[in-house]
């Protein structure tokens, strides 16, 4: 994981992946041994923490985001490896086909590049005024480039320009904030990657402060405060990651398990932080809304 070990979310995600697996068969202590390495958002912590675990010679390896699995995939060919919320996972390498993975590795899949055009179209819905939007991202994320082509080729269509900000660490983010605050009728987009949710209460945070309107990836950060988001059920693939660790300790492959794709996709309107930060939402988004936090 490239989260701490602090964070409530992840905690809510190892226990469904822990409840499942244990439907499944496997209980953590009794059949099956899980040990857990957290990253806290910092690349040289993770590939430290992936060398420890190939050590460890496991049977099957989980990882979340591109950025671990990129790592934990440079480190074995042969181990199994079980990706959580990995975007883009053909064009990142990971895998040749999402039928036929070919490899060491599978897994779950959050987003197509086509889900970025989504969410710079939610800003314009939310904030007409909005003239810009500048993208908040962690550059060594091999998925990001595709997110922000995707994103730069959606902006004139909606009458927009696009800035990136890549961000490695707080003081980065902090930077890039005070960047956007002297500009007039601007918008934040933040990718969900290792760095920015590690630091997402820093960046909700910051938009509130500069009354900046912002969309994100993920249901847990409009839940953490965040003003909106649009994307993958989190849990439900975490489930899923759950089932095919238990099959590959039953014997099956990776390169026969297909990487699966999303099914469920959440918009979540923070109606709280919209008052507070003086945005009206349009009726017709509400009424579009999976949840609607009052």
């Amino acid at each position: 994981m490239g989260l701490s070990a602090s964070d409530t979310d992840a905690s809510r995600w190892i226990s469904a992946f822990q409840k499942t697996l244990q439907n499944s068969g496997w209980t953590d202590g009794r059949n099956v041994k899980i040990d857990y390495r957290w990253g806290t958002g910092d690349a040289r912590t993770i590939r430290t923490y992936a060398a420890e675990l190939i050590g460890l010679a496991p049977d099957v390896i989980v990882t979340r985001g591109s950025t671990a699995s990129r790592t934990m995939q440079q480190e074995t060919n042969s181990i199994p490896i079980v990706f959580v919320a990995v975007s883009d996972p053909i064009g990142s390498g990971f895998v040749t086909s999402f039928a036929h993975p070919d490899g060491n590795i599978t897994g779950f899949a959050n987003h197509e590049d086509t889900m970025a055009a989504k969410w710079l179209e939610l800003l314009k819905e939310i904030a007409p005024q909005v003239a810009s939007a500048t993208v908040i991202h962690y550059p060594e994320n091999p998925a990001t480039a595709a997110f922000l082509h995707a994103i730069e080729a959606a902006a004139p269509g909606l009458g927009m320009q696009v800035a990136r900000a890549g961000v490695r660490d707080a003081a980065e983010i902090s930077r890039a904030f005070e960047v956007l605050a002297r500009e007039s009728n601007s918008g934040v987009i933040a990718l969900a990657d290792v760095v920015t949710n590690v630091h997402r209460e820093l960046i909700i945070r910051l938009a509130a402060q500069y009354h900046l309107p912002a969309v994100y990836a993920f249901r847990y950060w409009a839940r953490a405060g965040g003003l909106a988001s649009y994307g993958a059920d989190v849990v439900e693939q975490w489930r899923g990651a759950a089932s095919y660790v238990g099959r590959i300790l039953k014997g099956e492959k990776p390169r026969d398990l297909p990487v699966q794709a999303p099914t469920k996709f959440e918009l979540v309107i923070n109606l709280k932080t919209a008052k507070a930060l003086g945005f009206d939402i349009p009726p017709t988004l509400l009424a579009r809304a999976d949840e609607v936090i009052e």
